[in-house]
């Protein structure tokens, strides 16, 4: 084979073929080898250094029903939406309480209705605090539980669990298509000004 492959060196005009091919009866340089050849003794970092990827602060978490995103959705009586806020699915409900309050339209509601994942005195403290009349009912392992609760008011949060189920249909929703936090939420914001036209239209 060597014989061979010297016959076809010897026959090619100058050092066309001979200046790709390395000698190996000669030591290697160790210096960088000239511009028709692409070998180098040395390892070379990359050209891009790309930060580390991961799924840390993308509203992503692991809970009881897996890996999934929580949507804390505020909306009006009517059940139309008015902001959201995206956190991972083992985050809890009551922490998100007083930033809910916060987001949307600068107006004082008169009643915050909100299930019993929002259920603690310090939520309805701040409630009360903005001259709002909290209706969050209590859980059962709950002390000190009055004996009044705005029954005919708290219906009215069926339609905030309305208007998720309208949010659920969209796909891209549901499965959670986008990686990023910012991508899911733009596609939630564009699902919900989808529901608010269509209510607009249907008025």
């Amino acid at each position: 084979m060597e014989q061979r492959l010297e016959k076809v060196l010897a026959t090619a005009p100058g050092r066309r073929v001979r200046a790709v091919l390395r000698d190996p009866g000669i030591a290697e340089p160790h210096g960088a080898s000239g511009p028709d050849v692409r070998f180098h003794c040395g390892t070379r970092p990359c050209l891009r250094r790309r930060g580390k990827r991961g799924q840390e602060g993308q509203a992503l978490g692991r809970s009881r029903g897996g890996f999934s995103t929580k949507i804390h959705l505020k909306s009006d009586f009517d059940g139309q939406p008015i902001a959201f806020h995206l956190t991972g699915g083992e985050a809890g409900d009551s922490p998100i309480f007083k930033l809910l309050l916060d987001l949307g339209p600068d107006i004082t509601p008169r009643a915050a209705l909100a299930d019993k994942g929002y259920d603690a005195k310090a939520n309805r403290a701040i409630a009360r605090a903005r001259g709002i009349a909290p209706a969050i009912p209590f859980k059962s392992n709950a002390k000190d539980r009055p004996t009044f609760f705005p029954k005919a008011l708290y219906r009215g949060r069926a339609r905030i669990e309305q208007c998720f189920g309208k949010l659920k249909r969209f796909k891209r929703v549901a499965l959670r298509c986008e990686k990023t936090e910012c991508g899911f939420a733009a596609i939630v914001a564009l699902a919900l000004s989808f529901i608010l036209i269509k209510s607009v239209h249907t008025a």
